[in-house]
């Protein structure tokens, strides 16, 4: 038995999900690219033990949160990203739509990598408080309080988008 049997068909069936899942954390497709590429590594190391979960995908999914926190506490250079000024109202209904992705985005990636894990967890995955919290290794009074500053943070940072942030913590 190879080490590696049943890891090509797990990648195969799961990469797509966790790359769109890097990109929201890491904010660029560089980054999403690394960090998802650190993640797998570490689950092929790992293939044997986490091949016996009930959701080795999860294994996976739990690397990469904690691989963005780390990156950040090395790098910490949030508060040194430009931010540039949105037009001021664009033309036509998918401009609208654009736009706000795009400032949505620039905004994301203004967090801290904590703050965007909690809300990838909380409104992109729809995840429990508990589940969030179990997933990170916190508290979960430590997701509700990052969830309210990250939602804040954001208010601040892109107060025209006021309307797609949600008032539930």
């Amino acid at each position: 038995m190879d080490r590696f049997d049943g890891f090509r068909d797990f990648l195969a069936a799961h990469t797509e999900t966790w790359s769109r899942l890097a990109y929201v954390l890491a904010g660029s497709h560089a980054a999403a690219e690394d960090l998802l590429q650190n993640a797998l590594l570490k689950a092929a190391r790992r293939w044997r033990t986490i091949s016996g979960y009930d959701q080795p995908e999860a294994f996976v999914r739990k690397v990469m949160y904690h691989e963005a926190i780390s990156l950040w506490r090395r790098r910490q250079r949030y508060d040194e990203l430009p931010v540039e000024r949105l037009p001021e109202r664009p033309v036509g209904h998918e401009a609208d739509g654009t736009v706000r992705r795009v400032a949505l985005q620039q905004a994301l990636a203004r967090l801290t990598p904590r703050q965007r894990a909690v809300l990838v967890l909380r409104f992109y995955e729809d995840r429990p408080v508990a589940e969030a919290a179990q997933i990170l290794g916190c508290s979960e009074g430590t997701v509700k309080s990052q969830t309210a500053h990250a939602l804040g943070r954001l208010r601040t940072l892109a107060p025209h988008l006021a309307e797609l942030i949600t008032e539930e913590v």
